[in-house]
């Protein structure tokens, strides 16, 4: 069987945040590329990352309904350690779509484990939690 979680894929994340009239933009948490690579039958690898951010990817996925996949980010970014966890899903394929149209995705939740300062001087405290979701690319 082929591994569903190999290959890249385009990530956004928002945060959790219930106010309907802020404009999705404005919740925004991180967007980049994943690149997935499967390292032994249980164990995953690769990056996420996008401008000015890269992190490498160790993890795991489990079988089930629907497939479960757990990672550690971590790298430097502009000279300090960032550590995330992801947690996700891959959505089932719905028995009525077209194939051409449904494009595999991967639904879960991140969370900054470490604080890191961020633009301005502010600090990004560690426990902030965000939803993501990541769609295959090509």
């Amino acid at each position: 069987m082929t591994n569903p979680f190999v290959g890249n894929w385009t990530y956004r994340s928002f945060n959790n945040d219930p106010d309907i009239t802020k404009a999705p933009n404005d919740l925004l948490f991180g967007e980049g590329t994943i690149v997935i690579v499967e390292q032994s039958t249980t164990e995953l690898s690769g990056t996420i990352g996008g401008p000015g951010w890269s992190l490498d990817l160790r993890g795991s996925f489990g079988y089930g309904s629907p497939m479960q996949v757990r990672f550690q980010g971590k790298g430097v970014v502009s000279g300090e350690e960032w550590i995330y966890d992801y947690i996700g899903w891959l959505v089932p394929v719905w028995p009525n779509s077209t194939d051409r149209l449904e494009v595999p995705a991967i639904v879960g939740s991140v969370v900054r484990t470490i604080p890191h300062s961020g633009d301005g001087g502010s600090t990004h405290p560690a426990g902030v939690v965000a939803s993501f979701y990541a769609v295959r690319a090509g």
